[in-house]
């Protein structure tokens, strides 16, 4: 997934936009670019490689603009080249650039009718249609631009526009991929995580699909068909230390070691001395007893806590449980009725195929709930009710936290509709609610015995290095 960050606001915009493409460095890209509103146009920066090439091309700060947006890339359509590189522009002296995040998957038919009405293309991206549509739709309003180009573009997408003749404007729009606005003091954030601006606020609005969002310094609009809709900042409840490394060689180390603490509060006021207590279910205790089927639906590593999660609630529960792959249940045209439950597992709230099957699942009759680490994401508006772990923000691309905070829920989730169903004795819920409330020691005790074994054999826990007797790294020598 691609990095996007937008600002405008009363700092010099550069060096925020540059530290928000270094935040967004964990999700991997080929190319990065950024773009600042000057006095005399938008000014852009592109560069294929680490972000240290973007860094140097741009140079020191050298310029007051308060506005701008940055991206960093995968390549998806087009080659790893500077001119495909975002932010895109529609032609050399355009006043217009876009950021692009996922695919237009019409790019080709709008591409050829923009091309028989004149336009020329100057790079190989789908992405690159969108700024030529914004052009052509441009009356002097770019929201109102914005909101007649989303319904001609198929896909999943998140986009940020800029023009230079909007000071302290930036309009965007997603569908099916992540795009959050960033509420500080006089000054505002468009992002495709709030890890992007973390350090600046905590202050969040997720959007809709399909929602146009208007930023200023003001604040921030929200339309959906043109209209102005209400929307409420949440508090995102991590901290920038979430978003450092910690003295950790990776992201993955650190969040190996934070497993205790994220099962820790995922457990935490859930678990009453011998009283189990879990937010609504969206399922009356009538429902949950005469439930049939549960269906967990999830990609990657939530997949595998499911599956993990199919164990605990058959065992305890009495209850059928069929884990699948959402990105291939969607296409199966499943059996559902309201005895079903569909449980969807997405750390980011955001995985468009687990999205879209609690969605598909709700409209075919079933019961629906969500598990995931993040407030106001889309999963929670399309599920009929939701559970939380508490993981933190995880910035591995690898899972580990999140992944045993899912099974830890899961296994919550389980005992509960163990005690609606009177599957198991109260006697043993009791026991297995100690076992679980001891399991985050036993976690933290297991990875120091981790780490003494490894020091023990001239291995750092937090660098894994290999080390000589003399204590200096070893030379070519590989951690055995």
């Amino acid at each position: 997934m691609c990095g996007i960050i937008g600002y405008v606001g009363t700092r010099e915009a550069k060096p925020l936009l540059l530290q928000g493409l270094q935040r967004l460095e964990y999700r991997g890209y080929d190319s990065a670019g950024i773009a600042l509103r000057e006095r005399a146009g938008l000014e852009y920066v592109r560069a294929v490689g680490n972000l240290e090439n973007l860094v140097a091309a741009a140079g020191p700060n050298g310029s007051h603009s308060r506005h701008g947006l940055g991206h960093t890339r995968w390549a998806t359509h087009g080659a790893v080249t500077e001119q495909n590189a975002h932010p895109l522009t529609g032609c050399e002296a355009s006043k217009l650039a876009i950021v692009l995040n996922g695919i237009v998957e019409n790019y080709r038919e709008l591409k050829g009718e923009l091309e028989s009405e004149g336009h020329t293309f100057t790079s190989q991206t789908d992405a690159e249609v969108v700024v030529h549509l914004i052009e052509r739709e441009y009356d002097g309003d770019l929201t109102a631009a914005l909101v007649r180009v989303y319904p001609l573009l198929e896909g999943h997408f998140s986009i940020v526009a800029i023009h230079h003749d909007h000071p302290d404007v930036l309009v965007g729009v997603r569908e099916q991929t992540p795009l959050v606005v960033g509420a500080g003091d006089g000054e505002m954030f468009i992002a495709s995580s709030v890890a992007a601006f973390l350090s600046e606020t905590r202050r969040a609005y997720f959007p809709a699909d399909g929602e146009i969002i208007e930023v200023t310094p003001k604040g921030a609009r929200f339309l959906v068909d043109g209209v102005e809709v209400e929307r409420e900042p949440e508090e995102v409840p991590w901290d920038q230390d979430s978003a450092e490394k910690g003295g950790y060689e990776t992201y993955m180390q650190k969040e190996i070691y934070e497993q205790p603490e994220a099962v820790r509060e995922t457990i935490g006021d859930r678990v009453r001395g011998h009283n189990l207590v879990l937010e609504a279910l969206g399922l009356t205790e009538l429902e949950v007893q005469n439930l049939r089927r549960v269906v967990i639906v999830a990609c990657g590593t939530a997949y595998h806590a499911g599956v993990v999660g199919r164990y605990v609630i058959e065992e305890w529960a009495r209850v059928p449980v069929e884990p699948d792959i959402a990105s291939e249940w969607i296409y199966r045209n499943p059996v559902l009725s309201k005895d079903t439950l569909v449980i969807g597992i997405s750390q980011s709230g955001e995985s468009r195929d687990t999205v879209n099957a609690v969605k598909l699942a709700r409209e075919s009759g079933a019961r629906t709930l969500a598990v995931t680490n993040l407030m106001g994401t889309q999963i929670t508006r399309e599920a009929e009710a939701t559970l939380f772990t508490r993981c933190g923000l995880e910035v591995g691309v690898a899972a580990s936290k999140t992944f045993t905070a899912q099974v830890a829920l899961l296994s919550l989730l389980a005992l509960r509709l163990a005690s609606i169903r009177r599957s198991l004795p109260e006697d043993e819920i009791e026991f297995i609610l100690d076992r679980l409330h001891e399991l985050p020691d036993k976690m933290e005790q297991f990875l120091n015995d981790v780490a003494r074994g490894l020091s023990a054999r001239g291995l750092s826990a937090r660098g894994l290095r290999w080390k000589c007797p003399g204590g200096a790294a070893g030379q070519g020598q590989p951690a055995r």
